[in-house]
């Protein structure tokens, strides 16, 4: 083909480029569309007032999108459909948008900072049977042990940041899907079980370490509706109390460096 001229000084290459160009631009229009489901609009942090459109402006966002859960478990809209997270009551009221969050209170479940939590779905985590996907070892049909180069959790006694004794492993909580194990369920000296993450925790001969909150803060640890299930909303819960202590278990921990 000599001549590659279609119309006046419009060729083939020109045209393959402005047609990359409309359909890039579609493909972002799309997407930006797609993402305003979740976090918009955008709105002030002393009065509340949406930036940037509201749900009900076309220009902004896409008709409501409903998804169909698995295993039975009904249907969700978003966005409108949804319950919100709800805002943080339990700071200082602030003077200007973007201060920072002066939690009252206590600060470990509090759900603000590093104890923030997501408002996930009150129930098991599922499995591709329908099955919890998240147990304890006690539950799970076939055997279950620690490999014997390792050290065996169960029965040793857990410690808090301050070196001070806590409780003990009463068993190990393991997810199905992954074959890993995810938590700990100690019994309070106190009274009582709680779980504890096994990444917020070290595990040696001599016992069961967490850096990450004292003794007395283990006793104050979420507790699970069910005693051989945990659900996400609980998860969320019990990982952002230890997540927070690494900021507030202690005074020294929250003040500056300098």
């Amino acid at each position: 083909m000599s001549n590659v001229h279609l119309v006046g000084g419009l060729d083939i290459a020109e045209l393959t480029f402005f047609a990359f160009f409309l359909f890039f631009l579609g493909l972002v229009w799309y997407l930006r569309g797609e993402d305003r489901r979740e976090g918009y609009p955008v709105e002030d942090d002393l009065t509340g007032a949406a930036h940037g459109g509201v749900e009900t402006d076309a220009l902004f966002f896409k008709p409501a999108k409903t998804f169909k859960l698995p295993h039975g478990l009904g249907e969700v809209t978003t966005p409108t459909a949804n319950a919100r997270d709800p805002l943080p009551t339990n700071v200082l009221p602030r003077a200007w948008a973007g201060e920072p969050l002066d939690v009252t209170g206590d600060k470990l479940t509090s759900g603000v900072g590093p104890a923030s939590i997501a408002q996930r779905a009150d129930r098991p985590d599922l499995d591709m049977h329908g099955q919890p996907r998240i147990v304890p070892t006690r539950v799970i049909s076939h055997p279950v042990t620690v490999h014997e180069n390792d050290v065996n959790p169960v029965g040793l006694v857990v410690y808090g940041l301050d070196g001070a004794a806590a409780g003990t492993v009463k068993d190990l909580w393991m997810d199905r899907a992954e074959s890993c194990l995810r938590y700990m369920e100690v019994e309070l000296t106190a009274g009582g079980t709680i779980l504890m993450p096994i990444t917020m925790s070290r595990v040696t001969r001599a016992g069961v370490m967490t850096d990450a909150i004292t003794a007395a803060q283990i006793a104050g640890v979420p507790r699970t509706k069910s005693a051989d299930q945990v659900t996400l909303l609980e998860e969320e819960k019990i990982t952002a109390y230890f997540g927070a202590g690494y900021l507030w278990a202690t005074p020294d921990r929250a003040e500056p460096l300098i």
